[in-house]
């Protein structure tokens, strides 16, 4: 299954994907139900209250400002100011319930994204850059979080007071207000025109923040390489292009974001050059007032303002629904490890079988093909092989980690795919060439995943350690169980990191215990240590060790020797090296 998130970048859009991508940011929020409607219920109240206010000036002025009615001024000025003070109340109600509403929802956003970036398999993570799927967490989640938090609730008063303002000039005066209204066509129709384009812009945008974030999130990884080669040149040039890339795509959705500004000013002073025009003609004629004229460019500037604000608030629409797009296409995901309905099984089969097994990478060739061996309980098997001949993606199917693109593979006689993750895991430990720890202590690491020991105490589990051999690994820590780990910096070395994952996988107990090169930066001493421990496992334990060291392997019950897409039965140590040799003369 191909998970490359880019895959989703250039496809044509269909005509409705707004309204789609619309209703799931709206069912996204429909748990804040009611937290909306009052939200909803306070912009109404508040855009009604604005509303009323250029007619009761109108009225003022040729009521009382013309007759000299201070009285009635007054009275008209206190109601005024009444209003314009419950509205403020409403404004506020409304921010706090939406800033709310926009906290919660970004808080499960990202919760859902995370929650599903750990169900996807390893393949995901293979076709995709750490650093953009942390952009699509935290920056494509903020972009909807802004939205909701400031912008909706915004664009749906602009919406009440532009159509409220309309209907009043509409009734006011209908072909005066049909004239004033004439050029707000003009936007629509240039809104519609060029909204696909400013969406696209604000994507492309949002995928080069990601990459400038993955180019970051490598380098800083990958910094201790970048100094022993002195190649700070390679990857300041890697940066630049990425800077340079976001630095275009940004400058691109900015002017894209504020294209619908002049337009909108251009048609709010075309209409009230048309109002100004038309209602001092009427004026002349006495069929229009002062106050009612007022009235009129109030209600223009109600009209026009709101929708200046609409264009600002449409392009945050336009970048929600971008980083929206990002974040669907990666919700939309499914992991391709699903459990089976109907497993095969094979009563009294080996503890793990490969039947006709193949496998290939997405876009490659098999890296094995047509497999087909058992393994039984309580022995050692050696997998040797050149470099990329497929040992490790041989042990990684083992595991799991991987489903084979062709055949069947048993555990305990049963499909491997019939299995939970929870059982799998405790049936089977992996011991990875480059392990990866937490921040944390060792303790914390060597019981990562591990509940049968998760409440005891640092001497119960002194014990537990002590009665699985492994207490002369501990030793090798300055402070024991309590050394601080950290997953960067030099805290412990890579060797050391190499224990405790050792320790991690024998205190499960695992009925198949894999060790891909584990002691491959391990001193001498160490290794004989490990290797007496691998011993002492219960005899039912299934040992599989992946290694160049020839040595590693001379107490190995069986040796496989895996290369272009085959498995075959090396026999003894001697047998395994000539075909190593064989191998290299060949290539």
């Amino acid at each position: 299954m191909n998970y490359d998130l880019n895959q989703f970048v250039g496809q044509k859009e269909e005509k409705n994907a707004t309204v789609k991508a619309l209703r799931k940011l709206l069912a996204l929020i429909s748990d804040e139900r009611d937290r909306l409607i009052l939200a909803f219920v306070a912009i109404l109240v508040n855009s009604g209250l604005t509303l009323v206010g250029p007619v009761l000036i109108g009225q003022t002025i040729d009521r009382y400002v013309q007759t000299k009615q201070f009285d009635g001024i007054v009275r008209n000025a206190a109601l005024l100011l009444g209003l314009y003070a419950v509205a403020f109340v409403t404004n506020y109600l409304q921010t706090r319930l939406m800033g709310t509403v926009g906290q919660r929802t970004l808080f499960k956003l990202r919760n859902a994204v995370f929650n599903k970036v750990q169900e996807l398999p390893v393949a995901f993570f293979n076709q995709n850059k750490a650093g953009d799927l942390i952009s699509r967490i935290n920056n494509d989640t903020d972009k909807l979080n802004q939205f909701f938090s400031q912008s909706l609730m915004q664009f749906v008063g602009s919406i009440f007071i532009m159509i409220g303002a309309g209907l009043f000039l509409l009734f006011i005066n209908l072909p005066l207000g049909a004239a004033a209204l004439s050029p707000a066509l003009l936007v629509w129709v240039f809104t519609a025109l060029v909204s696909a384009w400013v969406k696209q812009k604000n994507a492309a945008s949002l995928k080069s923040v990601g990459n400038l974030s993955a180019e970051v999130q490598e380098s800083l990884t990958n910094f201790k390489v970048i100094v022993a080669f002195n190649r700070r040149d390679y990857f300041r040039k890697r940066f630049d292009v990425a800077n340079q890339d976001n630095y275009r795509t940004a400058i691109g959705a900015g002017l894209a974001n504020n294209v619908f500004l002049p337009v909108i000013g251009v048609a709010a002073n075309l209409g009230q050059v048309i109002v100004l025009t038309y209602a001092i003609y009427l004026i002349a004629q006495g069929q229009f007032t002062i106050g009612l004229l007022v009235s009129f460019l109030a209600y223009i500037t109600n009209f026009y303002n709101p929708m200046r604000q609409l264009a600002t608030l449409w392009a945050n629409f336009q970048v929600a629904l971008a980083g929206w797009d990002r974040i669907s296409q990666l919700l939309a995901f499914q992991t391709n490890l699903v459990p089976v309905a109907d497993p095969v099984t094979e009563p009294g089969a080996a503890l793990l079988s490969f039947r006709e097994v193949s496998f290939r990478y997405p876009g490659g060739i098999d890296v094995l093909h047509n497999i087909t061996f058992d393994l039984e309980r309580g022995k050692t098997y050696a997998l040797v092989g050149p470099t990329g001949g497929g040992k490790t993606t041989t042990a990684s199917l083992m595991a799991r980690l991987y489903d084979p693109t062709g055949g069947t593979i048993l555990l305990d006689g049963r499909d491997m795919r019939a299995w939970s993750a929870v059982e799998r895991s405790r049936k089977i430990g992996f011991i990875l060439q480059e392990p990866f720890l937490f921040t944390g202590t060792v303790r914390e690491n060597i019981l990562y995943g591990n509940e049968a020991y998760q409440g005891y105490t640092n001497e119960q589990l002194v014990t537990v350690i002590r009665e699985a051999n492994l207490h002369g690994l501990v030793e090798r820590f300055d402070q024991g169980l309590d050394t601080r780990v950290q997953t960067t910096g030099d805290s412990v070395s890579l060797g050391q990191k190499q224990l405790i994952a050792f320790m991690r996988a024998v205190l499960r107990n695992p009925e198949l215990l894999i060790l891909d090169e584990a002691t491959a930066n391990i001193d001498t001493i160490t290794e004989q240590l490990l290797d007496e421990i691998l011993r002492n496992l219960p005899a039912s334990t299934t040992r599989i060790i992946i290694a160049h060291r020839l040595n590693t392997i001379e107490s190995a019950d069986e040796i496989f020797f895996i290369n272009a897409g085959e498995v075959t039965r090396a026999g003894s140590l001697s047998d395994a090296v000539d075909m190593l040799m064989h191998d290299k003369r060949v290539s």
